[in-house]
């Protein structure tokens, strides 16, 4: 993905780098001229991330790990943007979601992201530089779907997060954000959503009648995460197509 933006001596952490969305945005990110650290508890992925891109530095971590976060993501620091990718999709009918899927979207989905983002803030705080965080939520905390009773919650959970930190860390001239996108094609997307009668339904309540590209989604955040939106705070960017208003 080519982009206009320079991020130029900036410092980037972005969690659920390995693959997918989080994965383009530290590419986009260093390849913007930013020095990105990637992190995500598959160390495969974060190897052929070096290998596509060497520049890239990277924290092999599980975020539910809050004692290994706090010191390697202390270390690593400070940085000055932060994107909140990583997350997890325990998708059960209400009636039958179990204690375990609850607890580990509650650590990842909601619990990290607010963990991460204290050990950042405290950085960007401490150093006295502004910062930008961009929190990757979905058109799922906007609206009921079924058997997403646990994502649903923790999505809108996150939503709410992210506009009492925006709150909270204004006046140390850090920005917080959402970006909230439907389906995307991720190659896990592409495998989810490739048969035509399971995605006819969803598309069908998308007035663009297209699922997301990943490069829509990056850019928002890119967008977020730069100067370009030096007014923008506490605000959820809608990358949905439509669906919320269908």
């Amino acid at each position: 993905m080519e982009t206009l933006l320079s991020f130029r001596g900036r410092r980037a952490l972005v969690t659920g780098a390995g693959k997918g969305i989080g994965r383009a945005v530290a590419v986009a990110l260093s390849r913007a001229g930013a020095r990105v650290t990637a992190l995500s508890r598959t160390a495969a992925d974060l190897e052929s991330l070096t290998r596509e891109c060497p520049g890239i530095e990277t924290l092999c971590l599980d975020l539910a790990d809050w004692e290994a976060v706090e010191a390697a993501v202390g270390a690593a620091g400070p940085f000055e943007l932060l994107v909140n990718n990583a997350a997890v999709a325990e998708l059960q009918p209400f009636l039958q979601v179990t204690r375990s899927a609850l607890q580990r979207s509650l650590d990842v989905n909601f619990g990290a992201v607010l963990h991460v983002s204290q050990i950042v803030a405290r950085q960007m705080i401490a150093q006295g530089v502004p910062g930008a965080i961009v929190n990757v939520s979905s058109q799922a905390s906007k609206r009921a779907l079924k058997d997403h009773a646990v994502y649903c919650s923790t999505k809108s959970a996150l939503d709410m997060l992210s506009q009492v930190m925006a709150m909270e860390l204004g006046p140390h001239k850090i920005r917080v954000n959402t970006v909230n996108p439907t389906v995307v094609m991720t190659d896990m997307g592409r495998i989810n959503w490739s048969d035509p009668q399971k995605s006819a339904a969803m598309l069908d309540r998308i007035p663009l009648g297209k699922f997301a590209e990943v490069d829509d989604v990056v850019n928002s955040i890119l967008f977020l995460l730069s100067d370009k939106s030096a007014m923008t705070t506490g605000s959820s960017l809608m990358i949905d197509g439509g669906f919320l208003v269908s």
